[in-house]
């Protein structure tokens, strides 16, 4: 670690993976007080609930019915980004296979572990009121089956780990998923995308293959992509230097091509945010984001001691929101409300570090305010921790 007159200096590593390089230490400048500003017209107006409605939690009917319902839309409708094609939803008017035959009771946990392992384009058919699936174990994507693996929840559909345990799983390197090719960490399929869901009380607490993490969600190989679904009260381990993703952490993408998180929420009021020892909503190593039209609000990063950790504590804190590291990655945010989050250490919306300095962010016609970092930010960038290439760009956004 460098020396001289920093008021603070915290250094970050990453775990070894297979695949993956080891990062060098840094050294982040002391704090600094975020300045005033005030709201774009693209968030909500202080006072409110962030804008949003609470996860969809009626009480299912027991009355099979087939109607369509039109999915309550998740994420900022008003941030205005345009979607490319490779970020919007899958078409799924002809599933592979359906969870459930018209009730409730019919869409069970063994339903969901039995369709995500068998892959294809999946469905629910669980009666026509909203409904909570808890999963007794985590589902688990087979990386034969596919190659493309897509979950739609029809915006009526909750999947949760009832607080006990992870909701969703995929990793490419995993032997006991099947290995599929000779280069685990670099292979285009599973393409997995979820999309008009609610995650809900996942927890990933003591699970550290691959360094632990993903809450909600792991991720390691293949391609993965996010739209219109919400994640709510999802946890991981509480300390630690380099874990994170309350919600979902991501690893090893295909060719270095970016995770696509599009009209997407994370929190979204108080009390239904995410926790975890960095990123309370995402985290990754060495991937590459594109965040569109989306909502973070209410997520924590809440270990101690940042990375590597500091003598004496377990390390973590960082990245109250969104947690990046690694060398050669990019961060694009737009369209999107970054609010209400915060972080013990370092970066209260987001902890960019580009090993290298190569890794470069860009944020868009986006609001980021009222993000505390207690340890330390960069100064000039309230709520954000960054080390790469060059200064961040914004155009059109609101740091406040």
């Amino acid at each position: 670690m460098k020396t001289g007159s920093l008021l603070l200096a915290v250094g970050v590593t990453v775990a070894l993976l297979p695949g993956c390089g080891r990062t060098a230490d840094v050294d982040p400048s002391s704090p600094t007080p975020a300045p005033n500003g005030s709201a774009a017209a693209a968030g909500p107006e202080a006072g409110t609930s962030d804008g949003l409605g609470a996860a969809p939690t009626g009480s299912p009917s027991s009355t099979p019915s087939r109607a369509a319902v039109v999915p309550a839309r998740a994420g900022n409708p008003g941030g205005g980004a345009t979607v490319p094609a490779e970020g919007r939803a899958v078409d799924t008017s002809r599933p592979t296979r359906r969870i459930g035959t018209g009730t409730p009771a019919s869409c069970t946990s063994r339903a969901v572990v039995s369709a995500v392992a068998a892959g294809g384009i999946i469905t629910f058919d669980c009666g026509p009121d909203p409904v909570t699936i808890t999963l007794t174990e985590t589902a688990k994507v087979r990386n034969a089956n596919g190659p493309r693996v897509v979950l739609d929840g029809g915006g009526k559909v909750t999947l949760s780990g009832g607080g006990k345990r992870r909701i969703l799983y995929l990793n490419t390197c995993d032997q006991a998923q099947g290995w599929t090719t000779s280069h685990c960490d670099n292979q285009d399929h599973p393409q997995l995308t979820v999309q008009n869901l609610t995650f809900a009380d996942g927890n990933s607490t003591g699970e550290k293959t691959e360094g632990g993490g993903g809450g909600a969600v792991f991720v390691r190989g293949g391609q993965f992509k996010v739209v219109n679904s919400r994640f709510v009260r999802n946890r991981c381990d509480r300390t630690g230097p380099d874990l994170g993703g309350a919600a979902v952490r991501v690893l090893s993408q295909y060719q270095g091509k970016p995770v696509y998180v599009v009209d997407s929420t994370f929190g979204g009021a108080a009390g239904q945010g995410g926790s975890c020892s960095n990123g309370g909503a995402l985290s990754s190593i060495g991937v590459s984001w594109v965040v569109l039209n989306s909502v973070f609000s209410h997520n924590e990063a809440i270990g101690q001691g940042a990375n590597p950790a500091r003598g004496g504590t377990p390390g973590g804190g960082s990245g109250g929101a969104i947690y990046c590291d690694g060398n050669n990655f990019t961060v694009r945010i737009a369209g999107t409300i970054v609010e209400n989050n915060h972080a013990k250490e370092g970066g209260g919306a987001v902890f960019f570090v580009s090993n290298d300095r190569s890794g470069t962010m860009r944020i868009e016609k986006s609001t980021l305010r009222r993000n505390p970092s207690d340890g330390f930010e960069t100064q000039g960038l309230p709520g954000i921790f960054f080390l790469g290439a060059s200064r961040p760009t914004t155009t059109g956004s609101t740091l406040s």
